[in-house]
């Protein structure tokens, strides 16, 4: 079995999840530039077998696509056409942004950590990645 990596794609930064190699557990990778995501991803399955990457879907309220949508789709092209051996799978990924704020809130990060976009997206990335595996399980 291969990991399944999750990415929670951002315009400027993008976090990153991935699974154990029993599809388990998820866990937050790192945060990348999004200029540098496909290099980071490309170097990243060609150390580690990747089953499938889950991109999050951002959706409104009304369940119409989000503007980032548009970036995301550009994305995904390019995705494909640089590692077409990998699956993508999409994942509504609604309130995940909010989730991790809380999540870190629980957690007692203080104040300035919680100012990290870059853990933000992390953890998004994980809720992500959680949500799909809690899915198929």
């Amino acid at each position: 079995m291969g990991r399944i990596l999750a990415i929670d794609y951002g315009t400027k930064r993008t976090g990153l999840a991935v699974t154990d190699e029993m599809q388990i557990i998820a866990s937050g990778l790192t945060t990348v530039e999004t200029k540098n995501l496909l290099d980071y991803l490309k170097n990243y399955i060609s150390n580690e077998k990747v089953e499938k990457f889950v991109v999050g879907l951002p959706k409104q309220m009304n369940n119409t696509a989000s503007k980032s949508e548009v970036y995301i789709q550009k994305f995904l092209l390019q995705l494909e056409k640089a590692i077409p051996s990998v699956p993508i799978v999409r994942i509504d990924e609604r309130f995940t942004s909010k989730m991790a704020f809380q999540t870190m809130i629980d957690s007692g990060l203080k104040k300035k950590q919680r100012q990290n976009k870059a853990l933000v997206d992390e953890i998004s990335a994980t809720l992500i990645l959680q949500s799909y595996l809690a899915s198929n399980s």
